[in-house]
């Protein structure tokens, strides 16, 4: 089952979109939003799922989908945080500055709490306060979970996570370190985020989801040229279940929290990406192709993101149908 939103006040009206991407139906008389779905997910699921049924079989009152029309499938959250899953891109970006990956990263994630009252909508513009702020994209994966119990297993977190999505977890590069050597975390560095326009049941998925990651390239292109392609399952050091078992440590998880994978990267060969265009996967963010390039020759060519460029992130099945539909966005300069 394929779910959005439409824009409409500060929540959104939840619908139900066809598998194609075509075509939607309000759930009217069903769930007004997202999150009083997922509040009531055991009631509610049934009859979102006949009405997608009624939509596959062209008995439900329809109109064209159209992703400028979507928010983020939740407008807003009651808690996003964002794990750092795959540790290829942690040990690059300290590689980058002589730094070893401490062992305690290796079993133990990173996780940070990100801003949730307000996410942008999938083909809103990207704003650019200041080009010395270093705007970057970054193509994750995230989960929607249902309620997780306090201390819950990594099996039982696996058993909540009710939708799959994409992320473009939108970062400020110049204002990450002088945030971090506070030593208290990020928040002026992470403004809002932008989701896909639609986010899917597990069941959507088939093998591509194995329960606790999804497989398949995360596509990127930058400016309409191919910047990353790496695949989401391949190097993901911990799967959602563990990253949604370590949220839930010490608090309980209420229905609608999102956590997200952190960048998706890929090695080559054992080391270090390569640029799409020279055969490689390419790079779900900026600053990792900065990071390759300041290892191989002493400092980084790639600029961060200007004025007026477009990022594209989308995911394909294996027949190459869009499965969540694309964050398209251009930059814009305030």
């Amino acid at each position: 089952m394929k779910l959005a939103s439409l824009k409409k006040g500060r929540d959104g009206q939840l619908v139900v979109v066809s598998r194609d991407l075509s075509r939607y139906a309000v759930a009217e008389g069903i769930a007004e939003t997202m999150q009083a779905a997922l509040d009531d997910w055991s009631a509610v699921k049934p009859r979102l799922e006949q009405l997608a049924a009624k939509l596959e079989r062209g008995e439900a009152d329809t109109r064209r989908f159209d992703a400028a029309e979507m928010a983020s499938p939740l407008p807003r959250a009651f808690q996003w945080a964002d794990g750092s899953a795959y540790i290829n891109h942690v040990e690059l970006v300290r590689k980058a500055r002589g730094a070893e990956v401490p062992e305690s990263f290796y079993a133990d994630p990173l996780m940070y709490q990100g801003g949730s009252d307000h996410f942008l909508a999938p083909t809103d513009p990207i704003p650019l306060g200041d080009d010395a702020w270093g705007l970057d994209l970054e193509g994750e994966i995230a989960v929607v979970t249902g309620d997780v119990d306090r201390g819950a297993s990594e099996e039982k977190a696996a058993r909540e996570i009710r939708l799959i999505m994409l992320v473009n977890d939108v970062s400020l590069r110049g204002l990450i370190p002088g945030e971090l050597a506070k030593g208290f975390g990020f928040f002026q560095s992470k403004p809002p985020s932008a989701f896909s326009p639609v986010a899917v049941t597990p069941d959507e998925l088939g093998d591509a989801w194995d329960g606790a990651k999804l497989s398949g390239a995360l596509k990127i292109d930058l400016n309409g040229e191919p910047f990353g392609r790496a695949d989401a399952g391949q190097e993901m050091t911990f799967g959602f279940d563990k990253l949604v078992a370590h949220a839930a440590k010490t608090r309980a998880l209420r229905a609608g929290t999102i956590i997200g994978s952190g960048t998706v990267s890929n090695k080559l060969d054992g080391g270090p990406g390569k640029p799409v265009s020279e055969g490689g996967a390419g790079y779900s963010c900026i600053a990792e192709q900065r990071m390759i390039e300041t290892i191989k020759g002493g400092k980084p060519s790639t600029s961060f993101l200007r004025d007026g460029d477009r990022v594209k992130i989308w995911m394909e099945d294996g027949e190459g149908h869009s499965i969540f539909g694309a964050i398209d966005q251009v930059v814009q300069k305030d």
